[in-house]
C-alpha cells in the first residue's frame, strides 16, 4: 500500500479514476485506478485473468488493494491515451498505421486466446498506447474462460461479498449487455444469445480495423433495433476515405476485412489463417514456437515494463511459451474459481482513511508519511516486493551476488516506519480521551437559516458570501445584545456542520475565524470561549485546505495566550487544547502539503512551549493526555515547524507519563508521542535512554500492550540506525534475548519490527549472529517465511511488511556468512602445523571457533540453505575440513588453546554442516565438481581417523554423498567426454581401498557405510571388482556375510549381498576362487534365514523381502550357469567329446548344497510379494532340473499342501502355472 506516490489524475470514468503514480524508491511511473467497489465483480474478473499474463500488447497488472469504499488496481502506465482518443482526433488512419496497429492487436488478443481466454468486449475505448506507440489490450473485465458463463462468476463474486449493487444493474433493456460489451462492435451470433468464442473476438477485431481507416464503425446506429438489424443483415460499404490526400484501400485489406466480418462464425478465418494473410506483408512469418502470434522481430514479453508485484511471474519467465506446453481446456478451467476467497486484494486496515498511497505535487522520490528518511539517506531503486528471479544451478560471483542483493532490499530507515506508526486520530471528540458531548441547537432562535454542512459545502459563491456575512453579523449582533444563550445556540450549530470537510473548508477560510478569535478573546462568558474553542477545534480537525491569507497563527496566538492567562482553571484549559493541537496539526499538514512555508500558518513558540508545560507532572491526567496527543500528531509530519517539540525535555516528560500513569490509553499516546519526536530527533529517546538506564525500558519491552511494544521496537529501530547507544545495544545480550522473544508475537507488525532490529544488531555486530541463532532466530525466519499468504488474522495488511523486513535481514545473514567462513579460515591457516599456538593466535580460536555452530544453522534451515550453499561456500568448506582433519591426524594442535571439548566439537560441527548437505541429493548434484575437488578429498582422509567416531561419522558421510554423485552425471560433463567422478574413483582407489580390509572387519556400523561405499562404487564401475579381487577383499566380504548373519535385517547384510550378487553376474568374475573361498556354504543358511523371517514374520518382517530377493536372484544365477554348463557338457557327449564332463560334474558337486533350500523354495511360492514368488519358482525349477527331489522332504504332505496352494494361485497365469507343473512333475518322477 504504502509502495506508491499518487500524482495528477490522468483520466475520469462514471465510477472509476486513474491516477498517475510512482513506485518509491524507484522511478517505475504507475496507473492507479480508483474504482468504487459496486464494479468489484468486474475488477475481481479483471485481475484473475491478467494477473499472471506478461506480454508486450497486454496492459500489465502488478498489485491492487482494498479500502473501506473503493478498490484500487495498479497496472501499467500508458501515456499515450487511448485508441479511442486516436480516432477521435485524427478521424482516420492510413493502411500502413492501420497494418501497424493491427498487428499489435492481433499479437495481444491470440496471445490470450492461447490462454484460453476471450476478450469479448474488443472496443477502441479498450485498446491503450504506451509511449513509443505500441498498443495494449486493457481492461478485461468482460472478458471469460472458453466457454464460461460471466454471468455466474459475477453473481459468485457478488453475492459474497455483499457489496453494494451496481446501480447499472437494474436499469432498463438498453444496458442488458452490460456483462457484455459495446453491441457496435459485437458478431451477430452473440447478439443472438450464443457464446462469446475467438471467432467473435475476430468479429470485433475487424469492427476496429475498419473503424481505424474510415473513422466509423461499419455497423452504427444510435437506435438499438436498428444497430441488431445491420448487423445482422447489412453488409459493410467497401472502407472509403474522403479528402484529397485519400487514398483507396488495398485489396488485401479488403478480403481481410470481407473474411473478419462475415455473418457466419465458421466462414471467418481461423488463427493460422488469419496470421498467413497476405495483408500483414509476412509480418508473423518468422514467429518463434513460444511468442503466439508475435510478430518478427518482436519479445513475447516487454522487457521495458515495469517492476511486477508478487501477483506477476518474474522477468524472463513467459507466459506464452508456457501456454503453449499445456492443453488449452486446462488453462481455461485454470481461471474459474470455486470460492471468491480464492483471490483477494490487499486490505488496509484503518477504514476511516481512504489514503493508501502518498500524496505529492511533484515528483520527489521517498517522500512519504511512511518514510522515515534522515537528510542523506539513499532509497534503494527496487521494491522488495518484487518476485526475484530463479537461481541456477551454478553461482555467481560473491561480489555480483552481493550487488544484486542490495538492490533489492529496502533502506533500513525507509522500513522502520509502517503507515500504522504514523496513524493521526483526532483530538477534539476523541473517545479514548474525553468521552464526547451530544452538542444540540435550537433552529427557532438561532439567527439564520439552519441549513445543513452537506448543503453549506455546496452552496454557490454568492450565496455562500450572504450566508457567512449574515452568520458573522449574527455573532456580532448577539455580542452586542450579550445574550450567551443565543451565541451559544449559534456556536452549537456551528459545531455541527463544521464536522462536513467541504464545508469546514469554506467557514474557516472565511471571515469567520476572525469572528471566532475575538470571541476567544473578548467573550466574557466562560462557556462561550469554550464552545468558541471547540468550534475552531473542528473546524480545524475537518478542514483540508487551507488559503495562504488564512491567518491560523492568529487563532494559535489568541488560544495560546488564553490558556496562559486561565492555566490555573484546568476546566478551560481542557477545552482549549484541543483547538490549540488542532491548528497546529492543520498548519504542518498544510505546510509539508504545499512544501512552502507561510507566515499566515506560523505556529507561535509559546503554543509549543504551553503544550510541553501541560505534559508536567501535576497536570491531571487528561490535561497530559491531550497534550500528549498534540505532541504526537503534530510530530506525525515532516514539517520543519515539529522542530518546536525537539526538545531534551520532551523525551523523559513523555516517558514519565508512560510509566507513571495507569491509564493505558494515555500511556500508548505517550510512547506513541515519544516514537514520532524520536523520528525526527533521535536524542530524544537516547536522553531517555541515559536518564533511566536501559533495564527499564527493556522491561516494559514486555508488556501486554501490543501498541507499546511497537513504539518500543520502533524507537529502538531509529537508535540504532542512528548510531545512538550503539555498540551498548549491540553487544546487549539481554536486549537482544527481549528482541528475539518478541518474534513470538501474535503481532505481524511487533515481529516484523523485530526482524528489523536485529538486522540492525547483526550489521553492527556479526558476532551476534550465533547467539541469535541459538536463541531460535532461524526458526522463527522459517515459521514467518512460511506465511506466503495472510491467514484470518486481523493484520493481513501488515505481511507485505513482515516479508520486506524478513528479506532485509535474511539477505544480511547470507553475506555475512562467507565473512564469518573465511575469518574461521583464516585463524585456522595462521596456527596450520604449529603445536603450540601464540597468545594472539588462542585468542583468535577463542572467538572464531565458537562461531562454526552458524553454519550449521543456516545450512539446516531450509530458507538459507539454497542461498548459501554453492560453489564459493563449499570450495572454503573443503579448505575448513582439510584443517580439520589436520587436527584430527595431529599434525596442528589447539587443545592448549581452547581445550580439547571445544576442538572435538568444532570437528563434530564441521563434519555435521555437510551431513545437512548430503541430505538434500539436489545440493550435490548441482554442485558436483565443488564436492568433488574440495570436499571429498579431506572428508576420504577422515575416515582413516583414530577417532573412531569421526572415523565412523566420515565414513557415513562419503558413502551417502558418493551414492549420490556415482548416480548423477552432469550434463557439462558428458558433452566434454570427462567424467566429474573420475577424481572420486581414483581417490577411494589410492586412499581406502587399501584400508578397506580394517573397515569392514570392526564393529557395527562402520562395516554398513563402507559397504555401501563399496556397493556404489562397484554399481558405477564394475572395474572396481578387479581391485576387489587383487586385494583379495572376497574372502573378507564372505566373512562378513558369516558374521552378520545374526542380524539379517542390517544394512551391513543386504549391502555385502549386493556386492556379491554384482560379483557373480560379472563375467570377469573368477568364479572358481569364489566356490573355493565358501561362497555357496554362506549362502545356503543365509537363504534359509532370510526365508524363515518373510514366511514366519510375514506381517513384521517385510524388511526381509528386499534381502531375499537379492539372494534369491543370485542363487537363479549360479543355477543357471550350473544347468548351461551341464546343457553344453550333454551336448558334446553326443558329439562323442566327453572332456567336460567332469567339469560339469564338479559344478554339480559344488552347488548340491542348494538342494536344502528345495523346501524353503515351494514354501516361498506363497508369499504375498509376487517377485520374491517368482524368482523362488525360478530356483526351484532349475533345482529340480538338476537334482530331482534330492531332498526328501520336498515331496512331504506339508510341501505338497504349499504346492497345491500355489497351483490355484497361478490359475490366471498360465506360464507360471505351466512351469508349477513341470516342477512337479519332476518332483514325483
Amino acid at each position: 500500500m504504502e509502495n506508491f506516490v499518487l500524482y495528477e489524475e490522468i483520466g475520469r470514468g462514471r465510477h472509476t479514476v486513474v491516477y498517475k503514480g510512482r513506485r518509491k524508491g524507484t522511478i517505475n511511473f504507475v496507473a492507479i485506478l480508483c474504482v468504487e467497489k459496486c464494479k468489484r465483480p468486474q475488477i475481481t474478473n479483471r485481475v484473475r485473468l491478467t494477473h499472471e499474463v506478461i506480454h508486450e500488447n497486454i496492459v500489465q497488472f502488478l498489485e491492487w488493494y482494498e479500502t473501506s469504499n473503493h478498490l484500487w488496481l495498479v497496472v501499467e502506465l500508458c501515456t499515450g491515451g487511448s485508441l479511442d482518443a486516436v480516432i477521435a482526433q485524427d478521424k482516420h488512419l492510413p493502411e500502413d498505421v492501420v497494418r501497424e496497429f493491427g498487428i499489435d492487436l492481433v499479437s495481444g488478443l491470440l496471445h490470450i486466446h492461447e490462454l484460453g481466454i476471450i476478450f469479448s468486449d474488443l472496443t477502441p475505448a479498450k485498446i491503450m498506447l504506451d509511449g513509443p506507440g505500441n498498443l495494449k489490450l486493457s481492461n478485461l473485465s468482460l472478458a471469460r474462460a472458453e466457454g464460461e458463463n460471466l454471468q455466474e462468476f459475477f453473481s459468485l463474486v457478488a453475492g459474497e461479498d455483499g457489496d453494494s449493487p451496481d446501480p447499472e444493474a437494474a436499469q432498463g433493456s438498453t444496458l442488458q449487455f452490460r456483462n457484455k460489451g459495446s453491441p457496435v462492435y459485437m458478431a451477430p451470433e452473440v447478439l443472438k444469445g450464443e457464446e462469446f468464442s475467438v471467432a467473435s473476438d475476430f468479429f470485433s477485431l475487424g469492427c476496429m480495423l475498419y473503424e481505424l481507416f474510415t473513422g466509423t464503425p461499419p455497423f452504427y446506429s444510435e437506435n438499438f433495433p436498428e444497430l441488431m438489424e445491420n448487423i445482422f443483415n447489412e453488409v459493410p460499404a467497401t472502407p472509403r476515405v474522403s479528402g484529397e490526400n485519400a487514398k483507396k484501400p488495398s485489396p488485401e485489406f479488403v478480403n481481410l476485412l470481407k473474411q473478419l466480418l462475415q455473418k457466419d462464425p465458421s466462414k471467418r478465418p481461423e488463427r493460422q489463417a488469419l496470421l498467413e494473410h497476405p495483408f500483414w506483408k509476412g509480418a508473423f512469418s518468422e514467429s518463434l514456437p513460444g511468442d503466439i502470434g508475435k510478430p518478427a522481430g518482436k519479445s513475447a514479453l516487454n522487457e521495458d515494463v515495469v517492476d511486477a508485484s508478487s501477483a506477476s511471474p518474474p522477468k524472463g519467465s513467459s507466459v506464452a511459451s508456457t501456454a503453449t506446453s499445456l492443453d488449452r481446456s486446462t488453462l481455461s478451467r485454470s481461471f474459474k474459481l470455486e470460492k471468491p476467497d480464492e483471490l483477494r486484494p490487499k486490505s488496509v486496515m484503518d477504514t476511516e482513511n481512504e489514503s493508501m498511497f502518498s500524496l505529492s505535487s511533484r515528483s520527489r522520490a521517498g517522500v512519504g508519511p511512511s518514510a522515515a528518511v534522515p537528510p542523506g539517506t539513499p532509497s534503494r531503486a527496487r521494491s522488495a516486493g518484487q518476485r526475484q528471479p530463479p537461481r541456477t544451478a551454478g553461482t555467481a560471483d560473491a561480489s555480483t551476488a552481493s550487488q544484486q542483493a542490495s538492490e533489492q532490499v529496502f533502506s533500513t530507515w525507509e522500513l522502520i516506519f509502517h503507515e500504522s506508526d504514523l496513524l493521526i486520530t483526532p483530538i477534539i471528540d476523541n473517545p479514548k480521551i474525553l468521552k464526547p458531548v451530544p452538542v444540540k441547537f435550537d433552529p427557532k432562535t438561532l439567527g439564520v437559516p439552519a441549513i445543513t454542512g452537506e448543503k453549506l459545502a455546496y452552496l454557490p459563491e454568492l450565496e455562500l458570501a450572504r450566508y457567512l456575512e449574515q452568520l458573522c453579523g449574527t455573532m456580532a449582533a448577539t455580542d452586542k445584545s450579550g445574550s450567551p444563550r443565543t451565541r451559544l445556540n449559534l456556536l452549537c450549530y456551528l459545531c455541527i456542520i463544521s464536522t462536513h470537510p467541504h464545508a469546514a473548508n469554506r467557514l474557516l477560510n472565511s471571515h469567520l475565524l476572525l469572528v471566532l478569535i475575538q470571541q476567544l478573546q473578548s467573550a466574557q462568558n466562560w462557556d462561550i470561549r469554550g464552545k468558541s474553542a471547540r468550534v475552531l477545534a473542528l473546524l480545524a480537525h475537518h478542514a483540508t485546505e487551507l488559503k495562504d491569507t488564512t491567518v491560523i497563527s492568529e487563532a494559535m496566538t489568541a488560544v495560546t495566550e488564553l490558556v496562559r492567562e486561565s492555566y490555573r482553571n484546568s476546566k478551560l484549559k481542557q477545552c482549549l487544547l484541543p483547538a490549540l493541537g488542532e491548528l497546529m496539526c492543520l498548519a504542518t499538514r498544510q505546510e509539508e502539503k504545499r512544501r512552502v512555508s507561510n507566515e499566515s500558518w506560523h505556529i507561535p513558540s509559546a503554543a509549543f512551549t504551553v503544550v510541553l508545560r501541560c505534559l508536567r507532572d501535576g497536570e491531571e491526567p487528561l490535561t497530559n493526555h491531550l497534550a500528549a496527543k498534540v505532541v504526537e500528531n503534530v510530530c506525525s509530519g515532516a514539517s520543519a515547524q515539529t522542530s518546536g517539540f525537539q526538545t531534551a525535555e520532551v523525551g523523559p516528560m513523555l516517558w514519565y507519563l508512560f510509566t507513571h500513569c495507569t491509564v493505558d490509553s494515555l500511556r500508548v499516546t505517550a510512547i506513541s508521542a515519544l516514537c514520532r519526536v524520536s523520528r525526527r530527533m533521535p536524542s530524544c529517546f537516547q536522553n531517555v535512554l541515559e536518564k533511566v538506564g536501559l533495564a527499564p525500558v527493556l522491561e516494559a519491552l514486555l508488556s501486554s500492550i501490543a501498541r507499546v511494544q511497537q513504539c518500543l521496537l520502533t524507537l529502538f529501530c531509529i537508535m540504532l540506525a542512528s548510531g545512538g547507544h550503539l555498540q551498548r545495544l549491540v553487544h546487549e545480550k539481554e536486549f537482544v534475548a527481549k528482541i528475539v522473544r518478541l518474534l513470538e508475537s501474535p503481532s505481524v507488525l511487533i515481529r516484523a519490527k523485530a526482524f528489523l532490529a536485529l538486522h540492525q544488531v547483526l550489521q553492527n555486530n556479526p558476532d551476534m549472529l550465533l547467539y541469535c541463532c541459538q536463541s531460535r532466530l532461524v526458526m522463527y525466519i522459517e515459521r514467518d517465511s512460511r506465511r506466503t499468504t495472510p491467514g484470518k488474522d486481523q493484520q493481513q495488511w501488515g505481511h507485505e511488511y513482515l516479508s520486506r523486513c524478513l528479506e532485509i535481514l535474511t539477505t544480511l545473514i547470507v553475506h555475512q556468512l562467507p565473512q564469518l567462513t573465511g575469518e574461521v579460515v583464516s585463524v585456522l591457516e595462521s596456527v596450520s602445523g604449529r603445536r603450540h599456538p601464540s597468545t594472539v593466535q588462542a585468542k583468535q580460536l577463542k572467538h572464531q571457533l565458537p562461531m562454526l555452530p552458524v553454519l550449521l544453522h543456516l545450512v539446516t534451515s531450509q530458507v538459507f540453505r539454497p542461498q548459501i550453499v554453492n560453489d564459493e561456500f563449499l570450495f572454503k568448506y573443503g579448505i575448513l575440513l582439510g584443517y580439520i582433519k589436520s587436527i584430527d591426524y595431529g599434525e596442528t594442535s589447539i587443545d592448549g588453546a581452547v581445550g580439547q571439548a571445544q576442538a572435538d566439537e568444532a570437528m563434530r560441527v564441521t563434519l555435521s554442516v555437510f551431513e545437512a548437505i548430503t541430505q538434500h541429493p539436489v545440493l550435490l548434484t548441482q554442485h558436483h565438481v565443488a564436492v568433488v575437488d574440495s570436499v571429498l578429498p579431506p572428508l576420504t582422509a577422515l575416515v582413516l581417523s583414530q577417532s573412531a567416531e569421526r572415523r565412523m561419522f566420515s565414513l557415513r558421510l562419503l558413502s551417502e554423498a558418493a551414492s549420490v554423485l556415482l548416480g548423477h552425471e552432469a550434463v557439462s560433463s558428458k558433452a566434454s567426454g570427462v567424467s566429474p567422478n573420475a577424481g572420486l574413483l581414483r581417490l577411494v582407489q589410492e586412499t581406502l581401498l587399501p584400508e578397506y580390509e580394517n573397515l569392514l572387519m570392526e564393529p557395527d556400523p562402520v562395516p554398513a557405510y563402507a559397504l555401501k561405499l563399496l556397493l556404489a562404487l562397484v554399481d558405477y564401475s564394475p572395474v572396481f571388482i578387479r581391485h576387489l579381487e587383487e586385494l583379495n577383499l572376497v574372502p573378507v566380504l564372505l566373512q562378513v556375510l558369516q558374521e552378520h548373519q545374526e542380524s539379517m535385517l542390517g544394512s551391513s547384510m543386504y549391502n555385502v549381498v549386493c556386492l556379491l550378487g554384482n560379483l557373480v553376474a560379472n563375467k570377469d568374475t573368477n568364479m572358481t576362487a569364489l566356490y573355493q573361498q565358501g561362497l555357496v556354504e554362506r549362502l545356503v543358511p543365509a537363504c534359509m534365514d532370510a526365508g524363515v523371517l518373510v514366511l514366519e514374520g510375514e506381517s513384521t518382517s517385510r524388511p526381509a523381502s528386499p534381502l531375499l530377493f537379492v539372494l534369491l536372484e543370485m542363487l537363479q544365477e549360479l543355477l543357471r550357469r550350473t544347468a548351461d554348463m551341464v546343457r553344453r557338457a550333454l551336448q558334446q557327449q553326443k558329439l562323442g567329446d566327453s572332456r567336460s564332463t567332469q567339469v560339469a560334474e564338479d559344478m554339480l558337486l559344488v552347488n548340491k548344497p542348494f538342494t536344502q533350500l528345495t523346501c524353503t523354495f515351494i514354501q516361498l511360492l506363497c508369499v504375498e510379494e509376487s517377485e520374491v514368488g517368482e524368482r523362488a519358482m525360478s530356483c526351484l525349477s532349475l533345482v529340480v532340473q538338476l537334482y530331482g527331489a534330492e531332498d526328501a522332504d520336498c515331496t512331504g504332505p506339508e510341501s505338497a499342501a504349499h504346492l497345491a496352494t500355489a497351483l490355484q494361485a497361478t490359475a490366471p497365469h498360465p506360464k507360471q502355472q505351466k512351469l508349477l507343473l513341470r516342477i512337479i512333475k519332476r518332483l514325483v518322477s
